[in-house]
């Protein structure tokens, strides 16, 4: 009677251990070995009194073993041997069964990003990342957030999801630098005080409230969190200006609280955001789509006269003007 080849995968980023009880059954069923010395189930196999061999993965090996009617199993297969059964069992040879000892829950590679950075980090790591510091980090985390801001700026879905993670590995180094310091706080701190805050501030939620007025509700909550005394507390002031100006009079009108005119150029910018504000358009928004679309037609008449064989330089501010059309 032939018997069987049991794959028993498991996940790296579960606690070793914690596993399913099918992965367990499995285990019991027979002989089982990896190719794995340093598998972290192994002291847990150990303890239930389970004896793994260490071998090297070789299919022949382990199908004749199932031809000759033993239950083979194996711990942690690499692709390649699945791969290699997978053939076999499609050819007509012994069955192959792949049981999932653990499964990677949602966010579970977050788990790979912090250890990778830890290892960046450690001693023997990478050289330039052991001398960052969080002032020194300042300028690629706005730089990140803004190439993040252009994906979206430019619908590309596939680039956001590129930029997105260099913004995420911001959030980390800078963790990574936090459990450094003399008081040291860890990306389960800040994910930890996350999660707390979104709950706070989704009562309709998370508590039974209603969902009446929930701006209201939500700018309440933080006022009492964060004890502040005016609604321009917690502005950041290093934001663009325009997108300053645009959150200022956005505060101010929670109050009621008319918006002076002011004089000068500054003044004007200042007007020209209380208009955007009281048609709805966010003022930093649409200078840049202007800026882009400038960006967009000066490099298309660069493209032309530079096909054409004329230098721009050269150009009359009516040649110029004629080109814009």
């Amino acid at each position: 009677m032939a018997g069987r080849v049991v794959l028993v995968a498991c996940s790296p980023r579960v606690p070793p251990g914690l596993l399913s009880w099918p992965a367990w059954a499995a285990l019991r069923a027979g002989p089982v070995s990896t190719a794995d010395a340093d598998c972290p189930q192994l002291p847990y196999l150990c303890d239930v009194g389970i004896a793994v061999c260490v071998e090297a993965a070789d299919p022949v090996v382990l199908l004749a073993r199932a031809d000759a009617g033993q239950t083979v199993v194996w711990l942690a297969p690499d692709a390649e041997l699945v791969r290699a059964l997978g053939r076999s069992a499609v050819a007509g040879g012994a069955p192959v069964e792949l049981v999932h000892g653990s499964y990677d829950l949602p966010g579970a590679r977050l788990l790979d990003v912090v250890a990778v950075m830890d290892r960046l980090r450690s001693p023997g790591g990478c050289p330039w990342d052991a001398d960052q510091t969080h002032d020194s980090l300042r300028p690629y985390l706005l730089e990140e957030a803004y190439e993040a801001y252009q994906a979206l700026e430019d619908g590309n879905l596939v680039d956001l999801r590129e930029e997105l993670g260099d913004v995420l590995l911001q959030v980390v180094f800078h963790a990574r630098l936090g459990q450094e310091g003399k008081q040291p706080w860890s990306i389960d701190d800040v994910a930890g005080d996350l999660v707390d805050k979104l709950v706070r501030r989704h009562p309709h939620v998370f508590a039974g409230v209603t969902a009446d007025d929930l701006e209201g509700s939500w700018e309440a909550l933080k006022a009492a969190e964060k004890g502040r005394a005016s609604v321009t507390d917690g502005v950041p002031l290093s934001q663009p200006a325009l997108a300053l100006a645009a959150k200022l009079q956005k505060r101010a009108a929670r109050l009621g609280a008319p918006v002076p005119a002011y004089d000068g150029l500054g003044g004007q910018l200042w007007d020209l955001v209380t208009r955007c504000r009281q048609q709805r358009v966010d003022p930093e928004a649409a200078l840049r789509a202007t800026a882009r679309a400038f960006l967009d037609r000066l490099a298309a008449v660069e493209a032309e006269l530079s096909a054409e064989g004329t230098d721009a330089r050269g150009l009359t501010p009516e040649q110029w003007s004629a080109r814009w059309r």
